[in-house]
């Protein structure tokens, strides 16, 4: 075992090296630093695609950072398996006096470091963890009563009053590169050493587009427009920071910033009300009786629902690992209204195949568009795919991106009338609300 005392930061969704508030903690604590991530098997194993993006996305921004911590003399501890056990592997290698690290929010997360916090209290090692992937947390914003909000225009409300330049200040944590532990540089796991198979998706810039931002509000809904900031996945795995995202939003457009209490909002909810994840957040919603026509499903997620701006989306989304928000909900509601596909399946797809999938965010928004969620579009609101495309791609950009045979007659024909489909739906949902 090396002697020396030192301090472990855990790298999770949290992956740059600036304005990273547990970081800044561990820095900033008198011990060495030793920088560590943890490729989980217990989430890679569940990922049936060996060219999944995220992994690559993860990779390529560890790589990145590790370069960083090579030129201060350092060098990043990429393990592989289960975190309680290369946590237990790590302190049977140093002298471990303390992990730091960030809050996670989600079911699976809370467990994990439950387990790694008795472990670590069993050795009298200190487990320190911070907020650092939103500006406010759990029950940070609620009503006056401290009961959770479930509107999200009075939790915005209450989230702006509450803003101030505290809660946008960035950790200096540049400062304090010089306490990374000193030691050479490991090399980290190959993709294939994970069992991955290398094939690097497109990069996407991390840095905010001022220009899109500025006008964000009016272009954020026409899909072939590059009219968004596709920060998502940067916002997912920590490789920007919240408050200097938030701070420029705040000062350039009010939309794209109401657009990241949304995120905050989802996040809350799913603190708060942690039975959202298998079920409704409104329970009477459960008695739905959906149809889960596997055939129909199967061609929903292939793009061959001979509705254009639908298959449009999800070919994009299995090619690229995005979908545009606005055709999001338009594929969302023709899952859940037209087809009468239960919410989860589609969710659980989008699991799978989206760059940027947060499980708050995902199971959000899919519950919004079944209008089984909290401030959910009301159960009668079908959205019509061939409106929705009028107003959103009116010159039908989008869809000749993906769908090239669109105006030919190989393309297939629609699996459902939009009438019968919506008329069916009213019905099968006032039914299983009036159990």
């Amino acid at each position: 075992m090396n002697t020396t005392p030192i301090s472990i930061f855990w790298f999770r969704r949290d992956l740059r090296l600036s304005d990273n508030a547990g970081l800044y903690h561990a820095l900033r604590s008198g011990l060495p630093v030793v920088p560590v991530f943890i490729f989980d098997t217990s989430i890679l194993e569940g990922l049936e695609d060996k060219q999944d993006k995220r992994v690559h996305f993860i990779h390529n921004a560890l790589a990145a950072m590790q370069a960083k911590l090579e030129a201060a003399g350092s060098t990043m501890h990429v393990l592989l398996g289960t975190p309680l056990d290369c946590i237990k592997q790590l302190t049977a290698v140093y002298h471990v006096a303390a992990v730091y690290t960030n809050h996670d929010y989600e079911p699976y997360a809370m467990t994990r470091d439950r387990g790694i916090r008795d472990f670590l209290e069993g050795k009298q090692i200190a487990f320190h963890t911070y907020k650092d992937q939103v500006i406010f947390e759990k029950d940070e914003v609620v009503k006056d009563n401290k009961e959770p909000y479930t509107v999200f225009t009075p939790y915005s409300r209450k989230w702006k009053e509450k803003l101030n330049a505290f809660y946008l200040k960035p950790y200096p944590t540049e400062k304090y590169h010089h306490h990374f532990y000193q030691q050479p540089a490991r090399p980290l796991f190959s993709l294939q050493d994970i069992g991955f198979k290398s094939a690097p998706p497109g990069t996407l810039p991390a840095q905010l587009d001022e220009e899109i931002a500025r006008h964000y509000d009016t272009t954020r809904d026409f899909p072939a427009v590059a009219g968004t900031t596709r920060l998502g996945v940067h916002l997912r795995f920590g490789t920007v920071s919240i408050r200097r995202l938030a701070a420029r939003a705040q000062e350039l457009n009010g939309t794209l910033l109401n657009e990241l209490i949304w995120r905050e909002f989802y996040m809350m909810i799913l603190w708060q009300f942690p039975h959202v994840v298998n079920g409704s957040f409104k329970p009477a919603y459960d008695h739905i009786k959906w149809r889960n026509n596997e055939q129909e499903f199967a061609l929903w997620c292939a793009g061959q629902t001979g509705y254009p701006i639908v298959d449009a989306g999800m070919r994009e989304l299995n090619e690229t690992g995005f979908m545009h928000n606005r055709v999001r909900m338009i594929v969302a509601s023709f899952l859940t209204k037209h087809l009468l596909i239960d919410w989860r399946w589609g969710e659980a797809y989008f699991a799978e195949k989206l760059l940027d999938y947060d499980l708050s965010a995902n199971n959000g928004n899919w519950q919004w568009a079944a209008g089984c969620g909290c401030d959910a579009a009301p159960y009668f609101r079908v959205f019509n795919p061939y409106l929705q495309t009028q107003k959103f791609d009116s010159e039908l950009k989008y869809i000749r991106r993906w769908v090239p045979e669109y105006e030919q007659l190989t393309y297939v024909r629609p699996i459902v009338e939009h009438t019968v489909a919506r008329e069916r739906c009213l019905k099968v949902y006032k039914a299983g609300l009036e159990r």
